[in-house]
């Protein structure tokens, strides 16, 4: 019922940054957790970052924040300082439980976006 669209993704050199947005249908995006995960070759599907839809934010990485526009229905990755172990397929999740902090707390998932960082 909601679709997720990622963008942004792409190749850069360690030390650069990337910006993903995530775009997503209807008319209700405000009512919900937004959340981004990734996913290696080979890994489980992790978490990165999430927004609440009250504006609450988290974030397992320091030199990752995101954000969230709800006149754009469209949540931001801003990615600063990039390694090469964070090469993933990035992708972007929405939700309306009560928790937004792990992957069984989110129902629509978007297709990914790949990013990759060079040494």
């Amino acid at each position: 019922q909601v679709q997720l669209v990622e963008s942004g993704g792409g190749l850069v050199q360690a030390g650069g940054s990337l910006r993903l947005s995530c775009a997503a249908s209807g008319r209700t995006f405000s009512s919900y957790n937004m959340g981004w995960f990734r996913q290696a070759p080979g890994k489980e599907r992790e978490f990165v970052a999430a927004i609440s839809w009250s504006g609450s934010a988290d974030s397992v990485k320091g030199r990752f924040t995101i954000s969230r526009d709800n006149a754009k229905s469209t949540v931001y990755l801003q990615m600063n300082s990039l390694k090469p172990e964070d090469t993933a397929v990035y992708y972007c999740a929405a939700g309306r439980r009560s928790h937004f902090l792990v992957k069984n707390d989110y129902d629509y998932w978007g297709q990914g976006t790949q990013v990759t960082v060079s040494s």
